[in-house]
């Protein structure tokens, strides 16, 4: 058992429930951030992949932020005295359409916390397995990375080069990270994690060159380009962030379909990096 597992043992098992009615405000609001006006987002309508990330908010209380924004921990999550906090990528497998304007249930569990050393410094892997329920049934599982690490030295600015080539079967669009989409999807999913809305911060505190892009909104994004490119429900997904993303240039994503059930999905930065990578397995014909 490594040192932090050890010192964090009993966290492991730890479990949270927080429930949901999911009315269609929330829906509402993300459909107008992402500029759809396709979708339907009434009562009863099924709720589109990763977008109950707008729901079962965290509702610390202003009192109990950190100096960074986020909750502080000893709570739910556990108290690892590192101070940057990352969401490095989940894995996700949609049994049943959540239903907007119906209860629903989100049961959190703390699966692991592992310690590993990598080239920024000492991080630590937090496992959160997170179960939503709908009238009884299991709707959505998630298994999310949070890592925390020490801090690290200040980023460079990235280089704007030209993106290689697409492949023949394959899409892309091209993304302009403005601080209003940034601080848009701050508000929906009630995240004060100053690194996307405080520049100041971001560069002196945090040694980051602009304001970062949040993982679940690359995510997001990612997902919206399958949707709108394929017209077949989504079974599971999964993501990994590589790299950071800032506020300071485009960044392009792609979907490539590999064969009738599988895609690949891939934000590239600026400078051609591949920023965070996903793949879909789509349901069955």
């Amino acid at each position: 058992m490594s040192e932090v597992t050890a010192d964090y043992a009993e966290w492991i098992g730890r479990q949270e429930t927080t429930d949901d009615d999911l009315s269609p405000t929330a829906a509402l609001a993300a459909a107008a951030m992402l500029d759809d006006t396709q979708t339907a987002l009434e009562a009863g309508s099924a709720l589109p992949p990763l977008w109950h990330w707008f729901y079962f908010l965290p509702r610390a209380p202003q009192a109990l932020l950190d100096v960074d924004g986020h909750p502080q921990r000893g709570g739910f999550m556990p108290p690892i005295p590192y101070p940057r906090r990352m969401f490095a990528g989940a894995r996700m497998r949609f049994h049943h359409p959540l239903r907007i304007g119906q209860p629903a249930r989100r049961v959190a569990l703390i699966r692991d916390i592992r310690l590993k050393s990598g080239r920024s410094g000492t991080l630590a892997f937090v496992s959160v397995l997170y179960c939503y329920y709908q009238d009884g049934r299991l709707c959505v599982e998630e298994e999310q990375d949070i890592v925390y690490r020490e801090p690290g030295p200040a980023l460079a600015c990235p280089r704007v080069l030209d993106w290689p080539p697409l492949p023949a079967n394959a899409c892309a669009r091209i993304v302009t990270p403005d601080p209003r989409l940034l601080f848009r999807f701050s508000a929906l999913t009630f995240n004060a994690h100053r690194i996307h809305y405080d520049r100041p911060y971001a560069i002196e505190e945090e040694g980051y060159p602009g304001l970062v892009v949040h993982g679940p909104l690359t995510a997001v994004l990612l997902m919206e380009l399958l949707r709108r490119e394929v017209a077949r429900p989504v079974q599971e997904f999964s993501f990994r962030g590589l790299a950071p993303l800032f506020d300071l240039a485009p960044f392009r994503i792609v979907c490539t379909t590999l064969n009738e059930r599988q895609c690949s999905l891939e934000a590239q930065a600026p400078d051609g990096v591949t920023a965070m990578s996903a793949s879909v397995e789509l349901a069955p014909l």
